[in-house]
């Protein structure tokens, strides 16, 4: 490779460093961090995320870059190289920072780092008032964002594409319309059977130690690698990695219920797992990442759900819980546990929803977030179109806002256009695993008795290793032969709630 090139990567490597640093100290304010360490900490973030930018928008740069292009492309490296690959995503990365004044990250920066605690503390004390300034100020900023990025058809085009390169609102909507038309009639069939589902046992006291105590046990099970990772506490679970040898995940504890632990961790294994199963080529490079959020949560949902409540998986490993909880479990049979945990309940938290409901709580988002972003609605009117939609699409109201609108940490920043990408998500995993199924039969034969060596292969070859070299719907392609298709998820869901409920006995 020649000189130019080289020059680019080791500035490259610089801004890599850099932005690692400034993430562990997120996992540090997230994990460890005392309360009041929050002002200094934001300080110390902002800091080097003023320097980060200024490194990766310089005129320097934007040279470097030019003649790495010009480099690559005279030495005819192919599309699908490293070198190729990268300069395709520095290329367009920078054209993009350009666009943002250094001023604007800095109150990204401030207004996160000021609004996170204050959104804690108005959760646990069900505060919304408390937090509805700095909500309008996160507002403004998305707004802002929205101008600079800029967007041919819909304000939110610009903010979806932060996180699903290449989608747009339109075509979000249309997905929504079908998954809606297909699997709400089931919702509705399920809910004329009645309460035939008994999942009491799962709302008891299960001791937050022994929950701590075997939560390793089940992120191995679904393959996480402690070698490589490590378990800790947050109020809002999350994945973060700091090198393929270094992605760490946290989970959280509910002393009276049983499933926010088991599938929480699940759920941020398959993230992690994805950044563990990076190409050693890509590393200390931005390629070394999923490549969208979409296909991100494509992971921990795949683990979460489709792997992790599944029979087989519980077949295999349900002893264990067992022996773990003997008083609570001792009397319950596999299938009583396997039922409970995959009933179909409206339910008020997003993160504790069924496969089936929860694609609502992400309707009812992406549509107030247009609101909010429209100016439709302040922060202020917020808990009340919060209610409103919730009662409308789930047919629930929270009984206050801890419940409802001030559940998720998400909108203490500007990320509008972060929550469509948990339900594309839902629908990716169906599709790679169908896909992957067809291609492996014995993935089938191994998820069937809780193993899932085979899986990790074909997703580490078809889909891991690639990072960020290829744009999701181009990776979906490569992988599954087809664009996004919500069919292999309105087959599943509808063949295996079904089953459960005995809809067509």
């Amino acid at each position: 490779m020649g000189n130019q090139y080289n020059t680019l990567l080791n500035k490259i490597h610089q801004l890599h460093d850099l932005e690692k640093a400034a993430q562990l100290l997120v996992w540090d304010r997230e994990v460890n961090m005392p309360p009041m360490g929050a002002a200094g900490r934001t300080q110390q973030i902002s800091t080097l995320q003023q320097m980060i930018h200024s490194m990766g928008t310089s005129d320097e740069m934007g040279a470097l870059i030019e003649q790495a292009a010009d480099e690559v492309q005279s030495e005819g490296h192919p599309y699908d190289s490293v070198e190729a690959s990268l300069i395709r995503f520095v290329t367009r990365g920078y054209a993009e920072g350009k666009k943002f004044p250094a001023e604007h990250i800095a109150r990204i920066t401030e207004v996160s780092g000021a609004a996170m605690p204050v959104w804690a503390k108005a959760r646990q004390e069900n505060d919304f008032p408390s937090f509805a300034p700095y909500l309008d100020q996160v507002i403004e900023l998305s707004q802002e964002q929205a101008e600079i990025l800029g967007y041919e058809d819909e304000k939110y085009d610009a903010l979806i594409n932060q996180y699903e390169r290449g989608v747009k609102t339109a075509d979000v909507r249309q997905v929504f319309d079908t998954v809606k038309a297909q699997t709400v009639p089931l919702i509705q069939e399920i809910q004329e059977k009645g309460d035939v589902i008994d999942d009491t046992f799962l709302h008891q006291e299960y001791s937050v130690a022994t929950q701590q105590k075997i939560a390793p046990y089940f992120a191995e099970a679904v393959g996480y690698d402690f070698q490589r990772g490590h378990i800790g506490t947050a109020t809002h679970p999350f994945a973060i990695n700091f090198s393929r040898d270094d992605a760490r995940i946290t989970t959280r504890w509910n002393k009276q219920f049983l499933n926010p632990f088991l599938f929480g961790t699940m759920h941020e294994c398959g993230h992690a797992m994805y950044e563990q199963g990076t190409g050693e080529d890509l590393a200390r490079t931005p390629l070394a990442r999923g490549t969208s959020m979409g296909v991100h949560e494509s992971q921990s949902r795949m683990f979460e759900n489709l792997v992790g409540r599944s029979y087989g998986f519980w077949q295999a490993h349900y002893h264990k819980l067992k022996e773990a909880f003997p008083s609570q479990l001792g009397d319950i049979s596999l299938d009583q546990f396997y039922k409970a945990i995959n009933k179909v309940q409206p339910s008020f938290i997003r993160v504790e929803a069924d496969e089936l409901t929860y694609n609502m709580h992400i309707i009812l988002r992406f549509e107030l977030e247009q609101e909010m972003l429209n100016g439709k609605i302040t922060a202020a009117q917020l808990p009340e179109a919060w209610n409103n939609k919730m009662e409308t699409m789930l047919g629930i109201v929270p009984e206050n806002d801890s419940n409802g609108c001030l559940q998720d940490i998400h909108w203490t920043r500007p990320s509008f256009g972060y929550f469509p990408t948990y339900a594309l998500g839902n629908l990716y995993a169906s599709q790679l695993l169908d896909t992957a199924t067809q291609q492996n039969p014995a993935i089938n034969d191994e998820l069937a008795n809780g193993q899932v060596t085979a899986l990790h292969q074909w997703l580490g070859e078809h889909i891991h290793k690639s990072g960020s070299k290829y744009d999701p719907a181009e990776l979906i392609s490569r992988a599954t032969g087809n664009t996004l298709d919500p069919q292999p998820f309105i087959q599943y869901t509808t063949k295996k709630f079904s089953a459960i409920y005995e809809l067509y006995s």
